[in-house]
């Protein structure tokens, strides 16, 4: 099975460039499953539901989120469905180590039309973000949900956090476990994407999908002014130079097992 994982999409400029390059992408190296970070999809902060069926018709079978995801309120009714639903709406996930009470879910558990299982969990970070669940035990909880619910092998972790740290003790914590923990968050692709011992895909950030004559996607001048003076303003999106940063993984349909991991950083 082919897995491809965009990173970030971060704006009008990272939906111009997905809607460019996922096609091909796609077509070129048989992608079986998609899964896409939209988190900053809606003006560089948060995500609509029309953004949402925007990256589905582009053929997201999952989207994942993170930290923004509460940042546009019209996506609260949109998540509010039922658990055992398998529309689209159901497919916009959200961290699974937030509070129960929130809309949504962190999990989705799907089957491809060829018939293989997969789950995709969402998982956020502790460490300088905003207080929410271990992830580490979330982790737990919910392969054993999977193992339970579905069987699926193919499963993959969207670890949205900021330490490098924290997102490599995860992996190491998650190998043999989960076929991929891919981090987001940071929008700065590292290399070090590898297959760990047990057959686990690892990399610490898959990076943006959006403007990277930018400072991580918001305005050059905009973030200058607020370093140099310390005063607070409105961050806007930048647009220049987008670029598509996605990781594609192989893997073992029937064990899970990854063996191989390419990235890419596709512009204009």
């Amino acid at each position: 099975m082919n897995i491809l994982f965009v990173g970030d999409v971060f704006g009008s400029a990272g939906r111009h460039i997905v809607r460019e390059h996922i096609p091909h992408v796609v077509e070129s190296n048989a992608v079986d499953l998609l899964v896409i970070n939209g988190e900053n999809s809606a003006g560089g902060f948060g995500i609509t539901p029309s953004i949402a069926e925007e990256l589905f018709d582009l053929g997201a079978h999952v989207i994942t989120t993170g930290n923004h995801i509460w940042d546009k309120k019209e996506i609260f009714d949109y998540m509010s469905v039922p658990a055992d639903s398998h529309g689209r709406a159901r497919r916009l996930i959200r961290p699974a180590n937030y509070a129960v009470t929130t809309p949504g879910f962190g999990l989705y558990e799907g089957e491809l039309s060829s018939g293989e299982k997969y789950a995709v969990i969402n998982m956020q970070g502790r460490v300088f973000m905003n207080s929410c669940d271990d992830p580490f035990r979330k982790a737990d909880e919910l392969l054993a949900q999977i193992e339970k619910n579905s069987g699926a092998k193919v499963i993959l972790v969207d670890f949205h956090a900021e330490a490098t740290s924290e997102k490599a003790a995860l992996g190491w914590y998650l190998d043999g476990r989960v076929t991929a923990v891919l981090g987001t968050h940071t929008h700065v692709p590292t290399a070090d994407n590898r297959i760990l011992p047990n057959g686990t895909a690892y990399q610490t950030d898959v990076g943006m999908s959006g403007p990277f004559d930018s400072v991580i996607g918001v305005e050059v001048e905009l973030v200058l002014k607020r370093f140099l003076t310390g005063m607070p303003g409105k961050f806007e999106a930048a647009k220049g130079n987008p670029k598509m940063c996605a990781t594609l993984i192989e893997c073992d349909g029937n064990t899970g097992r990854a063996f191989r991991t390419q990235r890419f950083m596709l512009g204009e």
